[in-house]
């Protein structure tokens, strides 16, 4: 049984986690906005259930810290963290503004950063956690219209792995989930570009975006649409698999794109070896398990 922190818990993927890991017999902290107002009846659903509300905002750097110090004092420590919230967008990558962008990677990157960086004092002292990070199949690849939530993506699984090497002989893991496209809340509330004079500038071409997006639309509509708590079972798995055993990186995808991105994964995981060992640093693709003395 471990101590679980999830970000983003009020609904999506989050929420199948948090309710996933009740389930197998974690003690958890569902983090949210709003606990006690714009989330509150999902926040209210998550402790019937046995989990801890937990108010975070992870674009405030006092609310992260106030959350993961409520967590602490709620659940006796953290073992994991899994940093799920975020935020997606729909466009083209031009008629976003700066400003859009800053939206975006505050949530999807900065918010995994200031997570983290509560946690991991926590964990240096017991030389022992998990971070799991919730990226993208679109981390790996890019997809039209998805400009800056691709760019985050990229850049999660960069921090993500830059974690897990300068972490591993502390005896801390930092792995990637990388989902493919499913139905979830997550596109209810996609952010569109800022710039409509950019937009109405590419004619015909400014309806693509919309049009996209119907399509991945018809796709969720289909008989046998991609189960969101594939994610979390995924998760679930990789919890429950070996210290030091842990995949650093886990597709989870049934229509094709999974299939395509694992090999592109193990090429890459194999580059990275070859690189730090021509460089002597092969130790640090190792986690050191030794307990704090």
């Amino acid at each position: 049984m471990s101590n679980v922190l999830v970000t983003g818990a009020s609904k999506g993927f989050g929420s199948l986690i948090v309710k996933t890991l009740l389930k197998d017999g974690h003690r958890v902290a569902a983090a949210m906005r709003g606990v006690g107002s714009s989330n509150k009846e999902a926040a209210q659903e998550l402790k019937s259930l046995g989990a801890v509300p937990v108010e975070i905002d992870v674009t405030d750097e006092k609310s992260v810290k106030s959350g993961v110090s409520q967590t602490l004092k709620e659940l006796g420590g953290i073992d994991i963290a899994i940093n799920n919230a975020g935020t997606g967008v729909l466009g083209l990558q031009e008629t976003f503004t700066v400003d859009d962008w800053k939206k975006i990677f505050e949530v999807n990157v900065f918010g995994v950063q200031r997570v983290n960086r509560a946690v991991l004092p926590h964990m240096r002292e017991k030389r022992s956690g998990l971070l799991i990070h919730i990226s993208s199949m679109v981390g790996r690849f890019v997809m039209p219209f998805l400009g800056p939530y691709n760019a985050s993506k990229y850049a999660l699984e960069a921090l993500a792995d830059n974690y897990r090497v300068e972490l591993s002989s502390l005896g801390i893991e930092s792995v990637l989930i990388e989902p493919g496209a499913y139905a979830t809340s997550f596109g209810d509330a996609l952010l569109r570009p800022s710039d409509q004079d950019a937009v109405k500038s590419y004619g015909p071409m400014a309806d693509a975006p919309e049009q996209s997006m119907k399509g991945f639309e018809q796709l969720f509509a289909g008989p046998n649409p991609p189960n969101p708590q594939w994610v979390a079972d995924a998760v679930s798995n990789v919890i429950k698999a070996p210290r030091g055993q842990r995949p650093f990186r886990t597709t989870v995808d049934r229509v094709g794109m999974g299939a395509a991105v694992e090999p592109y994964n193990k090429a890459a995981e194999e580059l990275q070896k070859g690189v730090y060992a021509a460089f002597g640093m092969s130790d640090v693709l190792k986690l050191k398990t030794q307990t704090a003395a």
